[in-house]
């Protein structure tokens, strides 16, 4: 099995994470040239030019245009294990890959093609690379519902091996509430249901989202503590909020890592963790954001650990697995020379 010196780095599960963002420059080049697609980019360095964001629809922007590349299963599985190679190498050792599948669709790309290629790269991950995973269906709020619904029921019918849904994509303007039905045909399905909220949307959509949506876990959430009264009910309800730090700055919510909530947030009591995003454009994977949050704010080792059990108890993973999961956790943790009590 390879690990890639996962042992060595902390163990983290990956909890936000969407499949399409681990697209590298290279690989772009690489499958474009694969499938005889011409890029509006000279080379890398042009490509590479591009990353700079001034807001999230600025990157999605770039985000769909580069998908254009994805044709076959196999570009599909390319990219996937591509990402869980780089992944394992960080010390992700669970992952809930998101992937979008509505974009795929409305550009051509049978339903059954970016589900199974993606799929099967996840199927032998644990084998190959140590990483247990789970797939979530995730839809674009910015599309009609009843395009949701349409792709979520073929989802069901071809028995996708699926864990949960998710919402992302352009967040103002698109409330949890014009998903009411989606979310409650998820969970007619027995799916877990998780939601974007409160990255550039208003606290109320976290709000939302919990209490229209029936989310079970909020990716990024950041814009909670712009509300004490909802920042109490997360830290009572113990709601899992899945921070993005390098993602943030990047797509300017916060203005840089030193302005970041992350430590505030902790200090309130809420359970957060550190996920990547989109690691191809937000110039970092799970590591790479542990590496600058710690040398910007200073965490410990007993802050990094808790960041990463959090992580592993707010995943859908087995009990089994997470117990196993924690216990690598306090296994770093003793190692790093952390003193508890």
């Amino acid at each position: 099995m390879e690990t890639h010196g996962a042992n060595t780095a902390l163990p983290v599960a990956e909890l936000h994470l969407h499949i399409e963002g681990t697209l590298q420059p290279e690989l772009i080049f690489a499958l474009a040239e694969r499938n005889g697609i011409e890029l509006p980019y000279v080379d890398l360095d042009e490509l590479r030019s591009r990353y700079e964001f001034t807001d999230l629809q600025s990157f999605l922007d770039l985000y769909y245009a580069n998908m254009a590349v994805l044709r076959t299963e196999q570009d599909f599985a390319d990219m996937t294990r591509a990402y869980l190679a780089r992944a394992a190498s960080g010390g992700v050792r669970h992952v809930e890959v998101m992937m979008d599948a509505q974009a795929h669709v409305s550009r051509g790309v049978p339903l059954e093609t970016c589900v199974n290629g993606v799929a099967s790269a996840l199927a032998t991950s644990e084998r190959e690379f140590g990483v247990s995973t789970l797939l979530i269906a995730a839809f674009l709020r910015d599309l009609p519902e009843d395009d949701a619904l349409e792709v979520l029921e073929q989802l069901l019918a071809m028995n996708a091996p699926i864990a949960g849904i998710g919402l992302d994509s352009a967040e103002v303007g698109n409330p949890p509430s014009k998903f009411v039905r989606l979310y409650q045909r998820a969970a007619e399905a027995g799916l877990h249901r998780i939601a974007h909220a409160g990255e550039e949307g208003p606290a109320s959509y976290i709000t939302d989202s919990l209490d229209l949506l029936g989310v079970e876990r909020i990716d990024h959430g950041i814009r909670c503590m712009e509300d004490p009264a909802l920042v109490q009910r997360l830290a009572k309800e113990q709601i899992p909020l899945t921070v993005c730090p390098l993602s943030n700055v990047r797509l300017r919510a916060v203005e840089t890592l030193a302005d970041h909530p992350l430590p505030a947030m902790l200090a309130a009591g809420l359970n957060v963790s550190v996920n990547s995003d989109d690691p191809a454009y937000f110039g970092g994977y799970v590591d790479d954001n542990f590496v600058q949050l710690t040398a910007v704010h200073g965490l410990t080792t007993a802050q990094r650990s808790a960041l990463a059990a959090n992580s592993i108890r707010s995943s859908f993973a087995s009990e089994a697995r997470k117990a196993e999961l924690l216990g690598e956790v306090r296994a770093w943790e003793a190692a790093a020379g952390s003193i508890s009590g």
